[in-house]
């Protein structure tokens, strides 16, 4: 379907508005992984809940130098990627996928070099290293006990290690943790839950859970917009017919759910919220829609698919969101949300919200 040219020339204006924003941030706190801000400021004292979003920044110096070619973006995207080389063997967190992929694989995909690519699957094979054999998860930084649906985000990247390794073993643990999520994390009517608890001694499935949804069986929407994303990514890895239905059940929940602007609240069934946005989770969806369009076999969906992310990304890209006019802003898009129970980022910009929403704008510009 053809874009919209007023939506084209939104779209252009948030790549020049996100390089300004981008190269006021790392030319004056250079070397620095701001999280999310406060009061529009993104330098600050606040909580950190766990290093996961220390790719994101890097991840959008490469799509500014993806989008202009300009050298410069290159110089700092490979500075910043260079950064977290050493995180490859973190084994604390379960998020590696999110710091590897936006940084080191977009490099190796422009270049092809293969020491580049060996970082990538280091980090693939370290984040392996989580998986639970009672139970058949790999397990979240907070417990033994523990899965999350944000695992689905970063389980990409134990298959991309296993398929150019050849290694059945690491195959078998991002297939297992993949069915497992589906199983115990995503509901009948397509909405998911945070975590999933397990009995350590037997591997026993025990509830559902949640750190950042309204309650244990509502469905937090950000991590409704992981699952939408990633079951869509697993099922470009593996063309299992499962994986593309699971992240299309997520996608018609969100579709349904969510008010026609296409931005949903923190959590669709907190009664009345008091914030009605969840901009990052917003940008997830619109990325991970436009890749459900590609993905799928059928033309009435796919289309329906990218409709409704362009939808989204109008919406995003208006001057609601948008920064452009909120003189002191230092973020891109506002009103995200990182941890509304704990306080953190609460009506802010958030570094994923702006990896993700700079993401799905790049491919409406370049077609993708």
């Amino acid at each position: 379907m053809t874009v919209d040219a007023r939506l084209l020339a939104r779209c252009e204006l948030t790549y020049e508005f996100a390089a300004q924003q981008l190269r006021r941030l790392i030319e004056t706190h250079p070397d620095r992984f701001p999280m999310y801000t406060v009061q529009g400021k993104w330098m600050h004292e606040g909580e950190a809940w766990t290093n996961w979003c220390e790719g994101f920044l890097g991840g959008q110096l490469w799509l500014l130098h993806e989008h202009t070619g300009n050298a410069y973006w290159r110089e700092r995207a490979e500075h910043y990627s260079r950064l977290i080389e050493h995180r490859k063997t973190d084994r604390t967190v379960h998020d590696l996928g999110f710091l590897f992929w936006s940084t080191w694989k977009r490099w190796y995909d422009l270049t092809g070099d293969p020491a580049i690519e060996q970082v990538v699957i280091d980090a693939g094979r370290t984040l392996s290293l989580r998986f639970k054999e009672r139970g058949r998860y790999l397990r979240s930084f907070v417990a033994d006990e523990s899965l999350f649906i944000d695992i689905m985000m970063n389980v990409g990247i134990i298959f991309y290690a296993a398929q150019r390794t050849n290694d059945p073993a690491l195959l078998r643990i991002a297939t297992e943790h993949c069915l497992t999520t589906r199983k115990r994390l995503v509901r009948g009517d397509g909405s998911t839950a945070h975590e999933g608890l397990f009995d350590l001694v037997t591997g026993e499935f025990i509830r559902q859970s949640t750190h950042q949804g309204w309650r244990d069986d509502s469905s937090w929407a950000r991590g409704l917009c992981w699952a939408l994303y990633g079951f869509g990514t697993v099922y470009g890895f593996t063309h299992d017919a499962r994986y593309l239905q699971t992240a299309e059940l997520c996608a018609n929940f969100y579709i349904e759910h969510t008010p026609a602007h296409g931005v949903p609240p923190n959590d669709w069934d907190e009664p009345d919220p008091a914030l009605p946005y969840e901009s990052s989770a917003a940008a997830i969806a619109a990325s991970g829609l436009l890749n459900l369009a590609r993905l799928t076999g059928d033309p009435a969906r796919s289309l329906h698919y990218r409709s409704y992310a362009l939808r989204i990304l109008e919406t995003l890209t208006g001057p609601e969101f948008l920064a452009i006019d909120t003189p002191g802003w230092e973020g891109i898009l506002k009103h995200g949300m990182y941890h509304q129970r704990k306080g953190l980022g609460v009506d802010e910009s958030v570094m994923w919200g702006e990896y993700f929403f700079l993401e799905a704008v790049g491919k409406v510009l370049h077609g993708g």
